[in-house]
């Protein structure tokens, strides 16, 4: 491939822990714990992490990402750049689906075609806007013409491909899909589990597990007892801090400890009247400590955020820092605005009303939920009615977060393999999950020269530029970057290999 388009994740560093050979069992099954239902088992349509980990077992894309985040062959043998708006894929030979039938360049068209419909509402659309046309050149060869040349994309590539003649003949692969991945559904118990057996028409080597369960435990701590059990063979992030380091002084099992690819943060709603004034927002952000939350409630498993910017990325500038914890400043600031306690009742007001805040995040993360209580006591004591709103993963993210009906809601992104994959989407005007409304045509400007450059130190400096801006407007406050945490049985009859995106393959004798 030519030097046009750069595979930027190349350069994000991660730590990894060295994979463990280990002790095989007799076994062609293994169960693995996970959060949350998913939503849906469309790759294009996926929003949480477990139809993302899923549809990555069913489906292949064209690239996949590998652990060290380079973007390396999957259904494309090859590809190349003739000039910096063209990428050119050869699909390998031979390839089927699932099902038996063949997949050529028209479903690699037709899986980016419905992506980009604005119709169609794909959460992930914004990543493959500058792509303006895909051509099927013949079977075997697609064509990605971009409006301008386009860092990140490789790193966007590896998007399950669907059957176009499946979904154009009435199948919904929600809920049946038709992929080309080493597995395919055996059964979906809704809330229950997910059941997968390898797929006997897949591409390449077959995977060395037949058989995969992922079992739905929504408490993290429950979820880890589950594993100490025996009743699963393997867990991954999230997990509650004393779950971890219990699990990680245990000889049963291996496990792989690592710099992730996630932050956790506040998304302020920038469309509320109350958290429109950046100044505000301001405030609020010096009543989050953070050091109390990533340090003691989550007990260092992650580490302490300074801006947007993933310490462990490329781009990060440690001279660029967000509001620190100062409930005085943040009480002072409150006052500057016209806030203060008239009554004498501890609860500062202005104009007759009360300074109120509801605080959000969901039910299945007990760390999460923990950090929220004590974002309350924090605010409360600051003189801020704060109340707190706690639902389902379902309730809180799709009919809640995602319809702007939060003020402050405590959550978190991953799969950050790029910059943009944290902000374009996100904090552009008019951004496809731009939830809290926020708007600055600087910023857009600058997201927009990130994405574009294929010079990483242009690309570097436009980030940097953006972030500023962000730590001083804070449409959000990053509490931390994440961790990755994966422990597994001893006696799996694989090698495991952890990737920090918590991507499955791994752990089926594939190598991602």
């Amino acid at each position: 491939m030519k030097a046009f388009l750069l595979s930027t994740t190349a350069a994000i560093a991660v730590t990894l822990a060295p994979a463990s050979t280990l002790v095989a069992q007799e076994t062609d099954t293994i169960v693995i714990g996970t959060d949350v239902d998913a939503g849906t088992l469309d790759p294009r349509l996926t929003r949480d992490t477990t139809a993302s980990r899923t549809a990555n077992l069913i489906y292949s894309g064209l690239v996949e990402i590998s652990p060290n985040l380079e973007a390396v062959p999957e259904l494309a043998e090859s590809w190349e750049s003739p000039d910096p708006q063209t990428i050119i894929f050869t699909l390998r030979p031979d390839l089927t689906f699932s099902d038996g039938s063949p997949l050529t360049a028209e479903d690699v068209v037709f899986t980016y075609e419905t992506i980009l419909d604005p119709d169609f509402n794909a959460p992930q659309r914004a990543l493959y806007t500058p792509i303006d046309s895909i051509e099927a050149v013949d079977e075997r060869t697609v064509q990605f013409n971009l409006s301008a040349p386009y860092a990140p994309l490789l790193s966007y590539l590896d998007m399950g491909i669907v059957s176009k003649a499946a979904v154009e003949g009435g199948t919904d692969i929600a809920l049946e899909p038709i992929g080309a991945g080493p597995m395919k559904l055996a059964a979906w118990n809704s809330g229950s589990d997910i059941e997968l057996e390898a797929n006997e028409n897949y591409w390449g080597t077959a995977p060395e597990i037949e058989n995969v369960t992922l079992q739905i435990i929504g408490d993290n701590s429950a979820r880890a007892q589950a594993f100490e059990a025996g009743d699963l063979d393997v867990v991954q992030s999230p997990l509650s801090p004393q779950d971890i380091e219990r699990l990680a002084d245990d000889d049963r099992f291996g496990n792989a400890i690592m710099a992730g690819l996630g932050v956790t943060y506040l998304n302020f709603n920038v469309s509320d009247p109350l958290l429109s004034d950046p100044e505000m927002r301001q405030a609020f952000a010096m009543l989050v400590d953070q050091d109390t939350i990533v340090n003691q409630i989550y007990q260092g498993v992650d580490e302490v955020a300074q801006s947007v910017l993933l310490p462990t990325s490329w781009a990060f500038d440690e001279s660029i820092s967000q509001p620190v914890f100062d409930p005085a400043a943040a009480v002072e600031k409150f006052g500057e605005l016209g806030w203060t306690d008239t009554n004498g009742d501890g609860i500062l007001d202005k104009d007759g009303e009360p300074l109120h805040v509801v605080l959000s995040t969901h039910s299945e993360d007990p760390n999460r939920v923990q950090s929220v209580e004590y974002l309350q006591a924090v605010f409360q004591s600051a003189g801020v009615d704060a109340e707190i709103q706690i639902s389902d993963w379902p309730s809180f993210s799709t009919n809640y977060v995602q319809q702007g009906q939060h003020q402050i809601a405590l959550l978190g992104w991953l799969n950050l393999v790029d910059p943009d994959r944290l902000l374009y989407a996100q904090l552009t005007t008019d951004g496809s999950t731009n939830w809290g409304g926020y708007s600055n045509p600087e910023v857009d400007a600058l997201l927009e020269e990130g994405r574009s450059s294929l010079d990483q130190a242009e690309r570097a400096a436009a980030y940097q530029g953006a972030a500023e801006i962000l730590a001083e407007e804070l449409p959000y406050y990053i509490i931390s970057a994440q961790g990755y945490q994966l422990f597994y049985a001893n006696d799996l009859p694989v090698e495991v290999e952890a990737n920090p995106r918590g991507t499955l393959r791994g752990l089926i004798g594939l190598s991602d």
